[in-house]
């Protein structure tokens, strides 16, 4: 069985000194090995930013996509392969500006597939714009005199979206953000889990400390009840998407792959595709 140590390589991760998302790689590999996978049963996708760069420091299949994009090639991965375990990950940029569609879309579908953002409500890679999870007011260089556009809430926009699993954790939380993940790879569906995952370089309000001071843990929370979508949203509205833990999972929802008639139980990757000459033909003359 697999330990920690294998799902480690040896590309040294060049993100920033205390960057959150060196918690998440750790988070994922613990998680991992946790739930009995091995580096050959797992494919992370990842999309374009400081995040993005996951997917070459963990030995597992790894596909480094491009801006916004990771969630189309994750869900491909998972309906030719559906052996595979799929991590999709990226930063709030990246699935919450350019990729919006395709999170949503993913959402509504269901399909098996575990998607990870590092969410440090700034774009780090290219200096520290302001991104979609910016507070209003939030000064940056490509807003000096502070954004006036609102924060989006990713939690609210998958609740009614239709997800059968959210969570949401804080990098410094690593016990928490381990069984998170353990958590979003055993659901049998789409698990958006949200992470916040600190900007120490531009970032200068969103600090660790910040997080602290603001962040409602839900395993705080008596009677919370994470199978009751109601209270679920009402909790993320009361808190401002301040929530970490466990929000919301729907076991009764069948997955996308579940969900399709004629969707073979053994992956296309399995499957012998060539087609005969006799079918060869048949299609030719449809075009006829």
């Amino acid at each position: 069985m697999a330990t920690l140590k294998d799902f480690r390589n040896n590309v040294k991760p060049n993100w920033c000194p205390g960057c959150g998302d060196f918690s998440v790689q750790a988070a994922i590999q613990r998680a991992s090995a946790n739930v009995g996978l091995e580096p050959e049963n797992l494919a992370i996708v990842s999309g374009i930013g400081c995040s993005g760069r996951i997917s070459g420091y963990i030995n597992a299949y790894g596909f480094h996509g491009i801006h916004g994009r990771s969630l189309p090639i994750a869900q491909g991965v998972k309906m030719a392969n559906r052996d595979l375990t799929v991590i999709a990950s990226g930063g709030d940029g990246d699935g919450f500006a350019i990729g919006m569609g395709h999170t949503v879309h993913a959402i509504r579908r269901n399909i098996d597939v575990t998607y990870i953002v590092m969410d440090n409500q700034i774009y780090g890679l290219t200096k520290g714009q302001a991104s979609p999870r910016s507070a209003e007011g939030f000064k940056t260089k490509s807003v000096p005199s502070g954004t006036v556009e609102s924060a989006i809430s990713p939690l609210e926009i998958a609740m009614a979206a239709g997800a059968s699993f959210v969570a949401q954790s804080f990098s410094s939380n690593l016990k928490q953000l381990t069984a998170v993940i353990e958590a979003g790879l055993n659901h049998k569906g789409f698990s958006l889990i949200n992470v916040f995952s600190p900007c120490v370089t531009f970032n200068k309000v969103n600090t660790y400390d910040w997080f602290k001071e603001n962040i409602v843990d839900l395993d705080e929370i008596p009677d919370y009840d994470y199978t009751n979508r109601v209270m679920a949203m009402t909790k993320i509205m009361e808190t401002n998407s301040m929530l970490t833990g466990i929000i919301y999972q729907n076991k009764e929802k069948k997955s996308y792959e579940d969900s399709l008639p004629l969707f073979a139980k053994e992956g296309l990757s399995k499957q012998d595709l060539k087609l005969s000459e006799a079918d060869f033909s048949k299609l030719l003359t449809e075009f006829k």
